[in-house]
């Protein structure tokens, strides 16, 4: 029993020193209202790719459109991934003024969004 507790306590304290060494990835999905023009689109694009050299937390960061043959985007059509040195590095993005501007400049074109946050392994 006490070489169980102790292999969990192990796993557990391991595991949580390898969260904390990890990249922290955000990926945002997009898809833009039927009224969005190629402008529109375009000045959201420039608008999230300018948030790294706003943000100095962002230690990488990348951007596509949605090409998959498979047709299972459900209208998302945008992909962005930011990836940060761990958690902290999301904690100062999210409200970071330059995010805020972001957004104020996305939400008029802006259909829906998906957010999903992770660890890298």
């Amino acid at each position: 029993m006490m070489k169980t507790l102790a292999a969990l306590v192990s796993f557990l304290f391991l595991n949580t020193l390898a969260m904390a060494d990890s990249e922290f990835r955000h990926v945002v999905l997009l898809s833009f209202k039927e009224d969005a023009t190629a402008e529109d689109i375009t000045k959201i694009e420039k608008a999230f790719a300018a948030l790294p050299d706003q943000i100095e937390a962002i230690q990488d960061f990348e951007w596509g459109t949605n090409v998959s043959p498979e047709g299972k985007a459900k209208g998302f059509t945008h992909c962005f991934l930011v990836t940060f040195k761990d958690k902290a590095g999301l904690e100062v993005y999210l409200p970071h003024q330059a995010h805020k501007d972001f957004v104020t400049i996305l939400k008029p074109s802006l259909e829906d969004v998906l957010v999903i946050d992770y660890v890298a392994k």
